[in-house]
């Protein structure tokens, strides 16, 4: 819900609301979820016919907070808060945007941290392993609740990206239209890799516990420090990372020793620092479980297209030429497998050097792609 002015285009002060859900939700894993609640942000004014909806679906270390700043926190900006907004791409003077945590996330929907109804204690290594075909599920009974039948458009970059792409298989009469952006149709097995390395570092911290920590009053920082930092190191391109650190030292010289000295080194620290402080390590290996194993092509023999052949959405596919975690031809795999089935798809290439995190940058020629995109669709 929007309150308070608009400056610069934004959408201003903005709060979370929660939506508690009593109707037990069986995952793709076999477990069920008996009760839970998801925390959603919206913006702009949904319609009377309630047509000009817009889900906008969130990152690994994102959440519901898309847009706007909190009144008690003015610097917490939104993650998109460059794209949404009024006369912004999407225009929230034209739709209605709703962010939401998914299922399991740590900024307030039901996840690890909660508190387990069964035992009265927080989920931790209970909670089950969700998928991004149970987000979708979860946040389509979201728009249930909010009356919403048919979203205008799904939005995602990355993980975001493929909830998206999946809301066209699993809901296909209920997205006019999907913007998949700096995407892949599975991962490879570099990016598994890395989310592996990323999971072993949370995992073997001594402050871990099993995925218990909570019940211990400690938090496993070091794990969660270093899952940040690789994950850092493969959202921003090689030019990207030299334009910005080279190899500056911070004191000019050499110290012959192992703390910090290139300017590179810091900002890692930092980085991860800063994450450890917010995030949940449980939340961190749920949700790189469920990029490992988004495969829509895997029950249809390997076959993208196969796995499309029900999708009824116009779509917008974005990548980025400097992406090398999600590159390029990851994106055309998608455009191939959209055209093969005769689909209404435009595709755009933007020469961008900031990696993979370039779909949450202010890039003119990106913004005017998406703007032009949304102008065309009817609230």
């Amino acid at each position: 819900m929007t309150s308070g002015s608009k400056t610069q285009g934004s959408v201003g002060v903005v709060r979370p609301l929660d939506m508690d859900f009593d109707e037990p939700l069986p995952l793709k894993s076999g477990a069920v979820m008996p009760r839970y609640s998801l925390r959603y942000e919206t913006y702009g004014t949904l319609n009377a016919q309630r047509t000009n909806a817009v889900l906008v679906c969130h990152a690994l270390n994102a959440s519901h907070h898309v847009a706007g700043w909190y009144e008690n926190d003015p610097r917490d900006v939104g993650w998109w808060d460059n794209l949404i907004g009024p006369g912004r791409p999407v225009d929230t003077d034209r739709f209605f945007v709703i962010g939401v945590n998914n299922l399991g996330g740590c900024h307030g929907s039901t996840g690890p941290g909660s508190v387990n109804p069964a035992t009265g204690r927080p989920w931790g290594a209970d909670f089950p392993v969700v998928t991004v075909e149970d987000w979708v599920d979860a946040q389509a009974r979201l728009a249930d609740r909010l009356g919403i039948q048919t979203f205008a458009a799904v939005i995602g970059g990355s993980l975001g990206a493929m909830q998206a792409l999946q809301w066209s298989i699993s809901f296909p009469q209920r997205a006019r239209n999907c913007l998949v952006i700096a995407a892949a149709p599975r991962l490879s097995a570099q990016n598994i890799a890395f989310n592996e390395v990323a999971r072993q570092a949370i995992t073997t911290d001594p402050d871990f516990h099993g995925g218990n920590f909570y019940e211990h009053g400690v938090v496993p920082r070091r794990g969660l420090r270093l899952a940040r930092m690789l994950g850092h190191i493969t959202y921003l391109s090689d030019d990207a990372m030299a334009e910005k650190f080279g190899r500056e030292l911070r004191e000019g010289k050499y110290k012959f020793g192992f703390d910090v000295e290139f300017q590179i080194e810091s900002y890692l620290r930092h980085q991860g620092n800063k994450f450890a402080t917010y995030f949940d390590a449980n939340t961190y290996l749920r949700i790189t479980k469920a990029l490992d194993y988004f495969d829509p092509a895997l029950p249809h023999g390997g076959s993208l297209a196969a796995a499309l052949a029900v999708a009824r959405s116009r779509f917008l596919v974005i990548s980025f030429t400097s992406d090398w975690r999600f590159s390029p031809a990851r994106s055309r795999e998608i455009v191939k497998a959209l055209l093969d089935n005769r689909l209404d798809v435009s595709y755009a290439e933007i020469d961008a050097p900031h990696g993979h995190d370039a779909f949450l940058m202010d890039d003119p020629r990106y913004h005017r792609v998406i703007a032009a995109y949304m102008e065309n669709i009817a609230p």
